[in-house]
């Protein structure tokens, strides 16, 4: 992390300076990934961010998805792996470790998982379809958690459409509700809006806003994820964005500019990033912006350790501690292909890369008049 990312970290994301920070940051990084496309060897693995599918179980069956189906069915880590990886993960410089799966919170040891993780210093959060929050809640504030984010798969009959479990958005609401009665704002939770073609239009992104007002959250975009292999894909995927739906993708850009010009603290995207969207769902792999999935690590729920949730595979911890698979020439060569985008190029991580890539900053700043 850069001296005015960390300072801007400090100051906080919603305040004037930290503001500024935090574009010095975007500049900086900008200058280095321009340098790297000639020099390669200036990416080296940076690893600030662990991801960890701790379960492939899941109590959703939503469209596309492949957890809880045939993607790593019944895998599942155990506490005592998790210890040893956040053991290592924390000796190895991580600051951010995230859980999910799957669903996290089926897993009986979530909470052990969460306190060992905080004693070793590492920032702990958990992605959660929600359905059991209010069941778990009080258990995992106890464990140490200060953060969580949730999905946001669309209203009424969408919801049980897209997720395929019928009245689960009203356990989700309830969870919510129980967490800002019994914790006040205790927790941070982000609202992760799945942008896929049968969520995207006004009237879902309006009922995604009213939670995140009424219930004091965050709101981040999850952009249509075509190549991540526990997603399908393919000429028939229903969640594949098609060449007419710009307008309607046009029209979802707009409002959310308006929301943040209204609520900058409460929408975590930049304005550059946002009018990308179209592209980022329709053009696809066409979109060549360079990747910073140096800075990840991802394991999945069989063990297996990639340098993001999509490709690199580096080896499996169920074999060989996470220390051992960290700064391998392997690991390095990893980071320096994933930047090169040798990789089926995903829509991870599309926010700091555009930012870091001088000409998509150039070209989406321009379309909002901006110097």
């Amino acid at each position: 992390m850069s001296l005015s990312q960390s300072l801007a970290r400090r100051f906080g994301r919603d305040t004037p300076l930290g503001a500024k920070l935090r574009l010095a940051n975007d500049a900086l990084g900008r200058s280095h990934h321009a340098l790297a496309q000639r020099f390669p060897s200036l990416i080296r693995a940076k690893p600030r961010q662990l991801t960890v599918a701790i379960t492939a179980q899941c109590n959703l069956r939503c469209i596309g998805c492949r957890y809880g189906r045939d993607f790593m069915p019944g895998a599942s880590l155990s506490l005592a792996t998790m210890e040893g990886v956040l053991e290592d993960a924390a000796a190895a410089g991580f600051e951010t470790v995230r859980l999910y799966g799957g669903e996290p919170l089926l897993h009986p040891d979530l909470p052990q998982m969460i306190a060992r993780g905080a004693a070793l210093g590492l920032s702990m959060y958990v992605t959660t379809n929600g359905a059991l929050l209010e069941r778990r809640l009080d258990e995992l504030v106890t464990s140490g958690l200060t953060s969580l984010t949730m999905g946001f798969y669309g209203t009424g009959e969408g919801f049980d459409t897209y997720t395929q479990r019928p009245g689960q958005r009203g356990a989700q609401e309830r969870g919510l509700a129980a967490l800002r009665e019994r914790y006040g704002d205790q927790l941070e939770v982000q609202l992760n809006y799945v942008v896929v073609r049968p969520l995207a239009s006004l009237v879902v992104l309006e009922d995604a806003w009213r939670l995140v007002e009424q219930y004091n959250l965050l709101l981040h975009l999850d952009l249509y994820g075509y190549s991540i292999p526990f997603f399908t894909s393919g000429p028939d995927d229903e969640l594949r964005f098609l060449p007419e739906d710009r307008p309607v993708l046009a029209a979802l850009v707009e409002r959310l500019l308006e929301l943040r010009a209204a609520s900058p603290e409460r929408v975590l995207h930049s304005e550059q990033f946002m009018r990308s969207v179209p592209d980022w769902v329709l053009e696809c792999e066409n979109m060549r912006v360079p990747c910073d999935a140096y800075e990840l690590v991802w394991i999945g729920a069989d063990g297996s350790v990639q340098l993001c949730d999509t490709a690199f595979p580096l080896g499996n911890v169920h074999e060989q501690r996470l220390a051992q698979l960290l700064f391998t020439p392997e690991h390095e060569q990893a980071a320096r292909d994933g930047f090169a985008l040798k990789c089926p190029n995903c829509t991870c991580k599309v926010d700091s890369r555009l930012r870091r890539h001088g000409p998509s900053w150039r070209k989406y700043s321009a379309l909002g008049g901006e110097r």
